[in-house]
């Protein structure tokens, strides 16, 4: 099967973890003919159920889900207790004595995988890392469409090596947590139009296009360059069946110029958000945090507390290099946007 028969509007609405994708978000893009996906990586399998069925009642069109292949890690004391250290300017901040520990370092993927065999959604997408032949060969066999996230031309060969039928060329543009898992996560700065040239030259698959992508001239110019779709986030950060609190979207929408830039400081992992004190607080640190998932771990607290202020200056604020070309309207009227603007000559 290919990319038009699945979804014939070329406009994947990115997966983003942490809630910001909804079911009503998720069948509305399927709805007007993109396909909707779901970050489903920190969610509890009986969350990832119930927003799984509560997506199918709202449409019988595909959608995605997708993952971060991780293991749960098991950190020394030792490096809890740094990372603690190193964040203490941060919770302290809030008046707290001390960090509250997770209750968890992550969810556990292997489970989560066995759930998607289960659920057999149309598409399902990856990223952090790569899965073995094994697994992608089960995916097919459940009937599942697999797609790779690929930051270097490395990765996409990899994906393609594994059987993968279509990999994500994720630019440096791109919001949130970058997916380098070949070589360091800090070398991976190619851009995204780069990035798809170099691509479409080295593989065999279709090729999906993500990064500083925001509005249907955006998409024809990818198309153009031969991506057979694009993957976009940040546009659908700020429509209404959006998750993020509104203190997020609020930023979002205020944004400026480029107020991005890429840290490790918040989660242990390379993401691209919009500059607040938590990143400038982490600056000098950030190389020294524990990796993900721990440091994600270890802040999660901190973030949903900030949330509940409302302080946006204590939240991981994900966002792409276009977010100032964010335009706040339902999910249906963006698509119905974007797709005049991609016919427009």
């Amino acid at each position: 099967m290919d990319l038009k028969a699945l979804f014939p509007v070329p406009i994947i609405q990115g997966p983003m973890a942490g809630g910001t994708n909804t079911p009503a978000m998720v069948a509305a893009v399927s709805e007007a003919g993109g396909l909707g996906s779901f970050g489903f990586s920190m969610l509890p399998l009986e969350t990832i159920r119930a927003q799984v069925a509560e997506t199918r009642r709202l449409t019988s069109r595909p959608f995605m889900l997708n993952f971060f292949v991780q293991r749960v890690p098991s950190p020394s004391q030792n490096e809890v207790d740094r990372g603690i250290g190193l964040l203490r300017p941060v919770w302290s901040s809030l008046g707290w004595p001390e960090l509250p520990k997770p209750a968890r370092w992550c969810e556990d993927f292997a489970a989560q995988f066995e759930l998607l065999l289960e659920l057999k959604p149309a598409v399902a997408s990856f990223t952090f890392d790569i899965l073995p032949l094994a697994q992608v060969k089960r995916l097919h066999n459940a009937g599942i469409f697999v797609i790779g996230t690929a930051t270097t031309v490395g990765e996409a060969l990899a994906w393609q090596a594994v059987g993968a039928d279509a990999v994500v060329a994720s630019g440096v543009e791109s919001g949130g947590h970058r997916g380098t898992f070949i070589g360091e996560q800090s070398a991976a700065t190619q851009g995204a139009e780069a990035l798809l040239v170099d691509v479409l030259e080295a593989v065999k698959i279709p090729v999906i296009s993500a990064g500083n992508i925001m509005t249907g001239a955006d998409i024809r110019e990818r198309l153009a360059r031969g991506a057979a779709a694009v993957q976009m986030g940040t546009a659908f950060m700020v429509t209404d069946e959006s998750g993020l609190p509104q203190v997020y979207k609020d930023r979002l929408l205020s944004a400026q110029g480029n107020p991005t830039r890429l840290t490790r400081g918040i989660t242990g992992r390379y993401a691209r958000g919009i500059e607040n004190r938590f990143m400038r607080q982490m600056q000098t640190v950030e190389t020294e945090v524990p990796a993900y998932p721990v440091q994600n771990a270890l802040t999660g607290s901190i973030r949903a507390e900030a949330a509940k202020r409302g302080d946006s200056e204590l939240m991981s604020l994900w966002a792409g290099t276009g977010v100032a070309k964010s335009r706040a309207m339902p999910v249906k009227k963006l698509m119905e946007t974007l797709i005049a603007e991609i016919d427009k000559p």
